[in-house]
């Protein structure tokens, strides 16, 4: 194992972790997004709507994000509509492709993550709000959406953690995140195990400080914890 080659490349990896970062942190906003009223059309009571919302989530969970990854960077630039039209400057960038693509997919499971969390409210919760005159719009702030977020969290947790692993998948379309630049540097170096090693190191610390934060989060709104 060459130290001196990983302290060497670790400032080329933290340059690549900005864009690691800012694609993670635009993916989770917009699937945040996503999520919601995603899960919103899952319950509804409109047949129409809540297939389509069933449809979306069905594909996107069910097919690998490599692949969505490719069906929009490389699968849509074969429509001479796409390449004609006003989204062509967004859809011929890898960096908006791969953000789309992540921000979909992770709107899909967000979405079921939403949607559980919805389904464990109490529905006498529920009626006792409309009891006393609440409209829907304020039984789901007041009511519903606390304790939503609340049973959601652990899972949501998980679901932001491996969003960062997955943002490893943007080097595939020439994107130069913390693995894109590592695979650069292994080709260049023929370290690809000290390399690798500094970018798992990188992506360890990531991980580790999300829970982290997850977990102060969970902490925070634990209702059963003593207050002062």
């Amino acid at each position: 194992m060459n130290v001196n080659v990983m302290i060497e490349a670790l400032p080329d990896l933290i340059g690549g972790l900005w864009l690691t970062l800012g694609l993670v942190a635009l993916a989770l906003i917009l699937g945040f997004a996503i999520a919601l009223p995603t899960a919103l059309a899952r319950l509804s009571a409109w047949a129409p709507l809540r297939w389509i919302a069933f449809a979306y989530v069905f594909f996107f969970r069910g097919t690998p994000l490599l692949v969505q990854i490719f069906l929009i960077y490389y699968g849509l630039s074969q429509f001479e509509a796409i390449r004609g039209s006003v989204l062509w400057p967004v859809l011929r960038e890898p960096f908006w492709c791969t953000l789309i693509a992540l921000a979909l997919n992770t709107g899909a499971y967000t979405a079921e993550v939403f949607r559980g969390g919805i389904l464990s409210v109490a529905h006498n919760q529920i009626e006792a709000a409309r009891a006393i005159g609440m409209s829907p719009a304020t039984t789901f702030r007041r009511i519903i959406w606390p304790q939503t977020i609340r049973q959601a969290l652990p899972a949501y947790g998980n679901e932001t953690i491996l969003m960062v692993k997955a943002s490893s998948l943007a080097s595939t379309v020439t994107l130069l995140d913390i693995t894109g630049v590592a695979r650069t540097l292994a080709a260049e170096t023929y370290m690809p195990i000290e390399i690798y090693t500094v970018a798992a190191m990188i992506y360890l610390a990531l991980t580790f400080a999300m829970s982290q934060i997850i977990h102060f989060a969970e902490w925070k709104m634990d209702i059963t914890r003593a207050r002062p």
